[in-house]
């Protein structure tokens, strides 16, 4: 069963990963094509996500052997930290093309086979959330159950590019670097949060995810 349950997680890795992946290569030729920084961004956003994924698949094989399973909580919390980093640090580069791009416009060029991508993407990104969050809840894995709320949040952010490429189709008005800027903010709150997980209530939505954890199991009433 034990062994079941690492196969599970270690396959919801590596579906984490080549998703996104593939996710990122398309955007990012879509986004040098038309000249669209904030469809580069979301490519960046899962190309990290895509190594968020090798921490799922190589923090589960540490973890599971013999040798460090009692290290298995400090294995995943420094990992975590390391991948928290990359993030910010991406978060930081897309708010300096943002401004850039805000202080020097440059020409977009979107159309309507961008449009049909990126809601292939936003479509792609919502049921590899979904597999990732039922995966986690079937294992009582915290770090599967974690990517796909991450995964869930890429695309929202997804969707935030979408509008701002069809504002652009309909009205003629660029905002995808205000757009990118805001995309850029909310994956350095991401990293914040993995770092600081006690500035918000994510980490405890994480918890939650698995009924075994003490923090989890219901107080009964008085």
């Amino acid at each position: 069963m034990k062994n079941e349950r690492s196969r599970e997680i270690v396959r919801a890795g590596w579906a984490f990963i080549l998703t996104n992946l593939g996710l990122a290569v398309v955007n990012v030729v879509v986004g040098i094509l038309s000249g669209a920084i904030a469809i580069v961004s979301d490519a960046l956003h899962s190309l990290v996500d895509s190594i968020s994924g090798i921490l799922v698949v190589v923090t589960e094989k540490i973890a599971s052997s013999k040798r460090y399973a009692a290290s298995r909580e400090k294995i995943e919390r420094v990992a975590t930290i390391l991948i928290a980093i990359v993030i910010i640090l991406v978060g930081v580069h897309i708010i300096h093309e943002s401004i850039e791009k805000i202080a020097e416009p440059s020409e977009v060029e979107y159309s309507v086979p961008v449009i049909v991508i990126l809601v292939a993407s936003i479509a792609a990104k919502y049921v590899l959330a979904r597999y990732l969050k039922e995966t986690g809840r079937a294992v009582r894995s915290t770090v599967v159950a974690a990517s796909g709320a991450e995964t869930l949040n890429d695309c929202w952010i997804s969707v935030a590019v979408l509008v701002s490429a069809v504002i652009y189709l309909i009205f003629g008005v660029d905002i995808e670097a205000y757009v990118s800027l805001l995309i850029s903010l909310v994956i350095i709150k991401i990293g914040l949060e993995f770092i600081f997980p006690h500035l918000t209530r994510h980490h405890h939505h994480h918890l939650e995810e698995n009924p075994d954890h003490d923090h989890c199991k219901k107080k009964p009433r008085r």
